[in-house]
């Protein structure tokens, strides 16, 4: 017991021993500073430095914007930032796929590259149609007596009040001579209407301009998609007075009348009009003459 005892005392003695830290002049020996200390107080206050060090740097890095200078640390906000771009420009190039798929789409019609029985309603084409023999076409017995009774009882029905059957009413793009009618046989869904050099071309319903530039078979080409599933083409005009994207009115000119394209054989308009991917009679809407 007294040996540990000594070495208690040993211990205590050096750690409390109070000891002078003296600055002296180089040249001079003269005395600049000096501090009393011991060993205790030089531990304590190593101790106590060491925990405000740490207590400083938690403190940085939990709660003020310097721990994004620290490697391995970024900014909460950066990351939301950089994860809601990430997710934007997905989006955006997702949409530019289908936007580009929509316009190489409606280039192959322009340019004739897709044949009438691929059309589908994505790319403003129509099915496969099967041939259908026109004597299963002919009405039976029992149709015919049906057709007779309800065309009986329409006729004299004095209380039926007569209802438009269009409810669309369409602008004639051009007032001229068509030369060639539209046939879905002979695979022309359009109308070509004679007119003279420069002829403004106007629009037949409001809506939005998805097409205007230049293809080499139809030459400048302007497609309006309208309201109701309608889509209204315009080829060969010599000069166009649309942008894609631009609004148009009903009536307003998008276009003046030339002789643009591979395909042409004089100054004419070839105007097609599609209902949900179809190509329908644009005569049946439209007084050109």
């Amino acid at each position: 017991m007294s040996e540990k005892r000594l070495k208690r005392k040993k211990i205590k003695k050096r750690l409390f021993t109070k000891n002078r830290l003296v600055i002296l002049n180089e040249d001079t020996f003269e005395e600049i500073f000096s501090l009393r200390l011991t060993l205790m107080n030089v531990f304590v206050v190593a101790t106590l430095g060491a925990i405000i060090i740490i207590f400083v740097t938690t403190f940085i890095i939990a709660f003020t914007p310097l721990r994004e200078f620290i490697p391995g640390y970024a900014s909460t906000k950066l990351k939301k930032d950089a994860t809601e771009l990430a997710l934007k420009s997905d989006s955006i190039t997702k949409r530019m796929q289908e936007n580009d798929a929509y316009i190489k789409s409606i280039k192959k019609i322009l340019t004739g590259e897709l044949e009438y029985a691929k059309f589908n309603k994505d790319s403003i084409l129509t099915a496969d149609v099967a041939d259908v023999d026109e004597k299963e076409m002919l009405p039976d017995a029992e149709e015919l007596k049906l057709r007779d009774e309800v065309a009986r009882e329409d006729k004299y029905n004095l209380f039926e009040k007569a209802k438009p059957k269009v409810t669309m009413v369409f602008f004639s793009p051009v007032k001229g001579l068509i030369t060639q009618k539209f046939s879905a046989k002979d695979k022309h869904y359009a109308v070509d209407v004679a007119l003279a050099k420069n002829t403004p071309i106007k629009a037949v319903l409001s809506g939005r301009v998805i097409f205007a530039d230049w293809t080499p078979t139809t030459g400048n080409v302007i497609i309006i998609r309208h309201n109701n599933g309608f889509i209204s083409v315009y080829k060969h005009a010599a000069s166009m007075t649309k942008l894609q994207g631009d609004s148009v009115r009903t009536g307003e000119v998008i276009a003046l009348a030339g002789s643009t394209g591979e395909e042409s054989t004089g100054i004419h308009l070839h105007f097609e009009l599609w209902k949900d991917g179809y190509p329908i009679d644009p005569t049946l809407f439209i007084n050109f003459e």
